[in-house]
């Protein structure tokens, strides 16, 4: 293939198909969408393997590309929740008549043509095609190699789903994983209304200065946990415990945790059993390396400077310890990617002013940040984790793939 741009103009053409689907038919499409997935979870589970086998046990990406049979029940949930969301589009979001007689009425559209472009996680092949066709998008999937396999078979399902409801397949565009195309999607503006690149920094950086597609970054997630002097210290232990270990390598898993050196002596030794049980790397500051070296603590390193503002996404993590909620605060700012931020404390003015504070996409009070997922707020499924501040921010799902558009009714008035 020398080129991608008529596969780019069929999609084009495919999103009116889905623009004019009615919302019960596009509900009853993901409906069948999921029981396709449910009936062919062996086969997705054997095309899965064959990604599975490519990669090395020891990468942290590995765990992403995973679909096992729970993971593939909770993709064919996600598309019965996002079937059973309200659609976005066609809500009338202003409505008047100005003095020349004209009505106006500003009403919420589909974007058009929605690319995402993505690395080693095929549920977000589902995901996306969920949320674009359940607002009218069409959509193109530029997925990595890593995930090749997975993704062709899924893709295949959406296909028959489609059919059956009489939508062209050019609707949802599995792109070929080679690279070289990579740019003709980025300069592709006549075909493509936005772009939203998902995984790795370096990615998402290419893109954000290559494309001439809008875009929204779904950025990386460097995620601290401050433990406030206040804090229950067995809460905090098990909040710690879980932003670290239940999933390292997604964006909302914990890298920094920032402790009072009030409590410090007290609170980091009790983190040693459940860390070291997952062979948790720690990288700790001049203040936290005794405490954590006298705690006998097995997999520990001082911390370097490149430590802080550090996206691990593996069974690693850096500490600092603070004076107070100010420098906590400080820290934050300086390292934080401003996806997911937490703080633990007893202390409700501390509370207040971490939340009102910290610029961040989703703050946290007495939780793990691992909460921040758009299934998990109730959004049907996430495209991404947004950390800009245009369009969307935080879990970018179906209520922000809708533009605006203008429709005005008159009879007969001109204006020179």
């Amino acid at each position: 293939m020398e080129s991608i741009i008529p596969l780019l103009a069929k999609t084009q053409t495919a999103a009116a198909a889905v623009r004019n689907l009615p919302d019960a038919q596009k509900a009853a499409l993901l409906n069948h969408l999921a029981e396709q997935v449910l009936a062919h979870t062996d086969a997705i589970r054997a095309e899965n393997r064959k990604d599975l086998d490519r990669m090395d046990n020891a990468d942290p990406k590995k765990d992403r590309l995973l679909l096992n049979e729970a993971r593939i029940q909770g993709l064919a949930q996600s598309l019965r929740d996002v079937a059973q969301l309200p659609d976005p589009t066609g809500q009338v979001l202003l409505e008047r008549t100005i003095e020349q007689g004209l009505r106006l009425q500003k009403i919420a559209v589909p974007l058009g043509v929605v690319g995402v472009i993505y690395e080693s996680r095929p549920n977000v092949t589902l995901d996306v095609a969920a949320l674009c066709l359940r607002s009218g998008n069409a959509c193109v999937l530029k997925g990595g190699k890593e995930a090749s396999h997975s993704n062709e078979y899924l893709v295949r399902l959406i296909h028959q789903s489609l059919a059956e409801f009489e939508v062209p397949a050019e609707a949802v565009l599995l792109l070929p994983t080679d690279r070289k195309f990579v740019a003709e999607l980025l300069t592709a503006t006549r075909y493509v209304d936005m772009l939203i690149p998902r995984g790795s920094e370096s990615l998402i950086q290419f893109v954000r200065k290559n494309s001439l597609v809008p875009t929204i970054e779904t950025g990386a997630g460097v995620c601290h946990t401050y433990v406030e002097q206040t804090a229950d210290l067995e809460k905090a232990r098990a909040i710690v415990v879980n932003a670290k270990v239940s999933r390292p390598s997604v964006c909302n898993s914990l890298d920094t945790i920032v402790v009072d050196r009030a409590v410090a002596a007290d609170f980091l030794p009790t983190l040693k059993e459940d860390l070291e049980k997952y062979n948790v790397e720690i990288f700790a500051d001049e203040a936290a390396y005794p405490i954590l070296q006298r705690a006998r603590y097995p997999y520990l390193q001082p911390a370097q400077t490149e430590d802080f503002g550090r996206e691990f996404l593996d069974f690693k993590c850096s500490v600092k310890v603070v004076e107070g909620v100010e420098e906590a605060l400080v820290h934050i700012q300086a390292h934080s990617s401003r996806h997911s931020e937490a703080i633990v404390s007893q202390n409700a003015a501390a509370i207040e002013r971490f939340l009102n504070e910290v610029d961040a996409a989703a703050v946290y009070a007495n939780a793990s940040t691992r909460f921040t997922d758009g299934g998990v707020f109730a959004l049907g499924a996430e495209i991404g984790i947004s950390t800009q501040k245009l369009h969307a921010r935080g879990p970018f799902a179906l209520e922000k793939l809708v533009t605006e558009k203008w429709i005005v009714r008159g009879d007969g008035q001109v204006r020179w």
